[in-house]
């Protein structure tokens, strides 16, 4: 079988390398690169955190061990790290951290309280604030390096016989025997399947297949899909786990260095016109990374990067064919590191054996069909502790 993955981002990559070892022949395209877009500016923490939703749960979970899995059969250097994660509450948000703790302990998820001093062995090298009253360990928790993860995956797809190629794809064809792509040069690629996996792309192109797939697209200064990272390249820590706090949010990065995140200055964000390094953004950032350094003396450097999330209108995963005559599957998720490997596995399944997988029944496109958008869209901001 003849599979058109568009799109070469964590979830691209992932079905294409399961796809490629199950035999089949794999075409991966991608307009820049694998791993340019949304999976280049991810924080790529690995969690069933606050995810409410029993079916959206259940998927999360198996990510998550999915992800445990897949490290021992990927070559290449480690890209999955099962750290664990600590959340810090102040006053504010304590109650908040409270009830989710024990809404995770009642599903069974690993989650409890520590204190201080074991919260900083857990951590490494940070300092925590005299204003911090509450702190949760989620020990199965963790978190992903993108860029490699996504090397590795791809390494793996070529060794077993998939084909990546930059090429723009601007329309798609279902035809009644054959799919086919074509590419902004006028090239056409016909196949027996085309799997669109183009994360913040995927509703402008489904559309021009005749598909529905609602997403928030508004892309504008504070928008829902606007997130900000700072990569710090100094002082290098020695931080070993993701933290949440109030404030400002950390993950380690190779080298030494660390991903930073503030959810409350996403609203200031515009893409249009980037923050700059010596801004105000940049100035707020850098404070509060100061406030939980072991030596907060000396000022941090830090990159800035802007990301636009992969937003469902719903808020949950889309993984399915069109129609039950379509030839194209739809697959794009908010949460694409911690689901990566498990939609990577069952996709890839659903697509080679034509048998569905259980886990992805809740999520298929058609459950939009003949729906109003106001009826399902959902406030995606995320704002708040232990939020993404």
């Amino acid at each position: 079988m003849k599979v058109i993955i568009v799109g070469a981002g964590v979830l691209g990559v992932s079905v294409a390398r399961q796809l490629a070892v199950a035999g089949e022949d794999v075409l991966l395209l991608d307009q820049r690169g694998a791993g340019t877009g949304t999976t280049a500016t991810t924080f790529a923490w690995t969690n069933s955190s606050r995810k409410p939703d029993p079916d959206y749960h259940r998927l999360n979970l198996a990510g998550m061990e999915e992800h445990a899995k897949l490290a021992g059969q990927l070559r290449g250097a480690p890209s999955y790290f099962p750290s664990g994660a600590l959340q810090w509450a102040d006053a504010a948000n304590e109650q908040r951290l409270a009830d989710n703790v024990e809404r995770l302990q009642a599903l069974g998820y690993p989650a409890h309280w520590v204190t201080p001093d074991e919260a900083v062995r857990t951590a490494g090298s940070l300092r925590i604030p005299a204003t911090i009253t509450s702190i949760a360990h989620f020990p199965s928790e963790g978190y992903v390096l993108p860029d490699r993860f996504v090397n590795n995956l791809l390494a793996d797809a070529e060794q077993h016989g998939a084909t990546f190629a930059i090429g723009e794809v601007v329309a798609i064809n279902d035809g009644p025997d054959r799919v086919s792509v074509t590419l902004a040069g006028g090239e056409v690629c016909t196949g027996d399947r085309v799997v669109l996996a183009a994360g913040r792309w995927t509703q402008q192109l489904a559309a021009r297949a005749g598909i529905d797939v609602p997403m928030v697209t508004d892309a504008g200064r504070g928008a829902q899909t606007v997130g900000l990272l700072g990569y710090a390249r100094s002082p290098q820590l020695d931080l070993r786990c993701v933290i949440h706090s109030p404030g400002l949010n950390l993950r380690p990065e190779a080298g030494g260095h660390t991903v930073l995140q503030a959810l409350d200055l996403n609203a200031q964000v515009d893409p249009a016109g980037p923050p700059s390094a010596d801004g105000d953004l940049a100035s707020a950032l850098a404070r509060r990374f100061s406030a939980v350094l072991p030596d907060p003396g000396r000022a941090p450097e830090i990159d800035l990067r802007i990301g636009l999330r992969s937003l469902p209108a719903d808020g949950h995963t889309v993984a399915g064919y069109a129609s039950a005559r379509s030839r194209i599957y739809c697959l794009v998720s908010h949460s694409g590191v911690t689901l990566a490997p498990i939609l990577g596995r069952l996709v890839a399944a659903e697509i080679s054996t034509d048998q569905e997988q259980d886990l992805l029944g809740a999520f298929r496109p058609t459950r939009f069909a003949g729906v109003r958008r106001s009826d399902i869209e959902v406030a995606q901001h995320a704002t708040g502790l232990g939020e993404q």
